[in-house]
């Protein structure tokens, strides 16, 4: 998920919040522009709303609704986004950090780790959250 959290937000796909309701947001993107199933989505919460929670949102693309729309889910809360923000394809899926190193620990739906051990985890592997069983 590093990879997606240190995005240098210059992704040319771009679209913005046409409907919030909970955790699910229809974003709207220019034509033949929608993202794939299962990308990762990401929403600048401005600074002023963001005083309770982080200032970036990662949503998850579930399904293609039509009219140039997608419905995505958010891993984490929506306050504070409104109709009309800009959503940033990130192009990726969410992945997770792998191996050795994450036994033991505690992560978030985003790999974030939140056991209290360490705030990095040093892997060198991620995959995404979607995927076939390991053998």
């Amino acid at each position: 998920m590093d990879d997606i959290k240190n995005n240098d937000s210059s992704s040319s796909n771009r679209g913005r919040i046409v409907s919030i309701r909970g955790p699910v947001l229809d974003v709207e993107f220019p034509p033949g522009k929608l993202p794939d199933i299962y990308t990762a989505l990401e929403i600048i919460r401005p600074k002023e709303k963001a005083v309770y929670y982080t200032e970036k949102v990662f949503a998850e693309v579930q399904q293609s609704i039509g009219s140039g729309q997608v419905r995505a889910v958010a891993m984490s809360s929506t306050d504070g986004l409104e109709r009309g923000m800009e959503v940033i394809d990130t192009g990726k899926p969410v992945e997770v950090p792998v191996g050795r190193e994450t036994l033991g620990r505690i992560f978030n739906v985003l790999g974030e780790p939140i056991d209290l051990i360490d705030r990095e985890v040093k892997t060198a592997m991620k995959m995404p959250i979607h995927r076939e069983a390991p053998d």
